[in-house]
């Protein structure tokens, strides 16, 4: 007898006869669907929104002047920029070498008030705070007293420095009162610096970049876009020195040391053939060229660089949000953006980075204060032999060799990264820096026992910053205290 139907199954055609299911599965299966469909379809218009998202032009709420210095007025028309870019007002963030915290060098290494005696950098050193304290941070330092200081030191704090070299003229700029300009500049570096207000190309707004890159040979305009995104960080990143010449109508005009190449050894070539200082050394009366913060140069030297990795892509990643892909304007050390930062590229873990990164600085730092301690002896070696009696003639080698070397220690020093954006060229520079320290106490040597003295000099304490200060103060004030045994 066949089988009776039953009104709650579903029958279907399995080839060898009638398969029954049940009512409640057939509704599943079409409920699925449905939901199914309706996902996809949502699926779909995301991506669709996202894609018109990321195509559309940017909404300009507000137009912006050529020389416009306010952030505030950029963000109306960037928000995801400045908001990001305000980040840079966070002060409590600290890596093994960096951060954002003003970490004072002086008191952390009280050799370098010995290294830097006689000059503002033993006064007050500190690691620089985010870009938001630029102006704030320069205007407050010790080292640049009242009542006369060079408006040129302006020229990397703020967005308001292109404003005044258009309506001052370069020259004039350059040789104003740091002071008097106070009231006018006021922005922190910003939007400005480095983007055309129309277009948001990145752009060089410091004269002296396209000066030095002009003196290599090198158009600027011819720069590609990858490069830019290094290029903007050199307009501050880089060394530099204040240039007077009469003659030209140059006063505290600023120059990058180039013109023989963006070496150490180029550069130094440069300020020897100028003759060139910042300052006379009081403890051995060497002429030193104070390096400033040449990042750039030394990047140029490392992997980064030959990868053609930017500036930008490590310490200004980019970031998505929706469809929306943007520059992350928190300018900051890629050890506190992992993830977006080297990640990108290195495929470890951040523990893994962090530790490689560490490995490297820690290396660095080592060498450095090696190189620290000899310069330092080298520096009172010179000042022993001084006091034995040794003539300006006797000391020239041991004076240009001491020049030399606390230049090679001071590029690694006052560099960010400690020795980071370029590991070999770091380590290489320090341990020449510390050779020729020690070519200089061997000179001293001889010329000491020349002059009867065959003794070592007697160094005194310099273990705190106080005690430093103290030893070097009794030479800036003509003094000195008594090395010879």
């Amino acid at each position: 007898m066949a089988a009776e139907s039953s009104p709650n199954k579903t029958k279907a055609n399995n080839g060898k006869g009638l398969l029954w299911l049940p009512l409640w599965m057939g509704l599943a299966i079409a409920g699925l669907l449905v939901v199914v469909v309706v996902l996809l379809g949502l699926l779909a218009v995301s991506i669709m929104e996202r894609r018109w998202e990321a195509q559309r032009p940017a909404v300009v709420v507000r137009p912006i002047g050529e020389w416009e210095p306010d952030n505030a007025v950029w963000g109306q028309n960037y928000p995801r920029e400045y908001e990001s870019y305000l980040r840079t007002r966070i002060t409590d963030t600290k890596t093994k070498y960096g951060g954002s915290h003003p970490r004072d060098y002086l008191e952390a290494d009280p050799l370098q008030v010995i290294l830097f005696a006689g000059y503002g950098f033993s006064k007050d050193y500190r690691q620089a705070r985010g870009h938001y304290y630029a102006v704030e941070d320069v205007s407050k330092t010790a080292r640049l007293a009242k009542p006369f200081q060079a408006a040129t030191c302006w020229s990397c704090k703020s967005p308001d420095v292109p404003r005044l070299m258009d309506k001052m003229g370069v020259k004039e700029f350059y040789a104003a009162n740091f002071h008097d300009l106070a009231d006018e500049v006021t922005h922190p570096i910003g939007c400005q610096d480095c983007h055309d207000p129309q277009t948001l190309k990145l752009r060089i707004t410091r004269p002296a970049l396209k000066e030095a890159l002009a003196a290599m040979g090198r158009d600027i305009n011819q720069a590609t876009h990858q490069e830019m995104r290094s290029l903007v960080c050199a307009q501050c990143h880089v060394e530099y020195y204040f240039r007077t010449d009469p003659q030209a109508g140059m006063k505290n005009y600023l120059v990058f040391p180039w013109a023989q190449g963006t070496t150490l050894e180029a550069m130094l070539a440069h300020y020897d053939e100028l003759e060139f200082k910042d300052y006379v050394h009081p403890i051995s009366g060497t002429p030193i060229v104070k390096a400033q913060h040449p990042d750039y140069e030394l990047y140029l030297t490392g992997i980064h660089a030959y990868r053609n990795v930017s500036c930008a892509d490590c310490h200004m990643p980019y970031r998505t949000e929706g469809g929306v892909k943007y520059t992350d304007h928190h300018v900051r050390s890629p050890l506190l953006n992992i993830a977006n930062s080297c990640a990108v590229c290195h495929r470890w873990g951040e523990d893994e980075i962090r530790t490689r990164v560490e490995g490297i600085q820690t290396k660095t730092e080592t060498a450095k204060l090696a190189a620290e301690d000899a310069l330092v002896k080298a520096h009172f070696d010179v000042a022993a032999a001084v006091q034995a009696g040794a003539t300006v003639e006797n000391l020239a080698l041991p004076r240009k060799l001491l020049r030399h070397g606390q230049f090679r220690w001071d590029f690694i020093s006052a560099n960010n990264g400690m020795g980071f954006h370029s590991a070999q060229e770091s380590m290489r520079l320090l341990g020449e820096a510390a050779n020729l320290a020690q070519q200089v106490r061997v000179e001293t040597a001889h010329l000491l026992a020349r002059l009867g003295t065959t003794q070592s000099p007697t160094y005194p304490d310099v273990s705190t910053r106080e005690k430093a200060w103290e030893v070097a103060q009794t030479f800036v004030e003509g003094k000195g205290v008594n090395l010879l045994p």
